[in-house]
């Protein structure tokens, strides 16, 4: 929707046709060195979150020997009982209502920026979109480290 003119006291009529399809974005990032991961993935839900972990581990600990913290809200999607962690994972749950902790969090507008005040004819030409950008968010380290290495998240890593 946009404003357009219409004469002085007369409710302007502009039909329109909203329809909505939904994809979704999910970004595991390591705030010391910017190495992140992203996926698309087409809803949000435990079984996606499962699956999500599962490919993240498989990229980032092939071997099952590394202990990955997780640092994640209290999303139901992340915390039910039904999310299946891959050995090696561990999860450290924040605060309630403190996204302002969540090191992936500045992630976000990075992603959107690829994507902002554009309509898109198809989901398809979307996920295009964005699996462009987010492969380039992940050669490029720099950038997302300067969004997100929070001091008191690298500092605990050093301790």
């Amino acid at each position: 929707m946009r404003k357009i003119w219409a004469p002085k006291g007369r409710r302007p009529v502009a039909p329109n046709r909203t329809r909505y399809q939904w994809v979704y974005s999910y970004c595991f990032v390591n705030p010391s060195t910017g190495d992140s991961e992203w996926l698309i993935l087409p809803t949000v839900n435990t079984a996606m979150t499962s699956l999500a972990l599962k490919i993240f581990s498989k990229r980032v600990n092939p071997s099952g020997e590394k202990i990955i913290l997780l640092l994640i809200d209290q999303a139901g999607f992340h915390m039910s009982a039904k999310v299946e962690k891959p050995g090696g994972v561990v999860f450290m749950p924040l605060p309630p209502h403190t996204p302002e902790l969540q090191p992936a969090e500045p992630a976000w507008p990075l992603l959107r920026e690829a994507i902002a005040n554009e309509t898109f004819s198809s989901l398809d030409s979307l996920e295009r979109r964005l699996v462009k950008r987010c492969r380039w968010l992940m050669a490029n380290p720099e950038i997302m480290k300067g969004a997100s290495g929070f001091g008191w998240v690298i500092d605990a890593s050093k301790g």
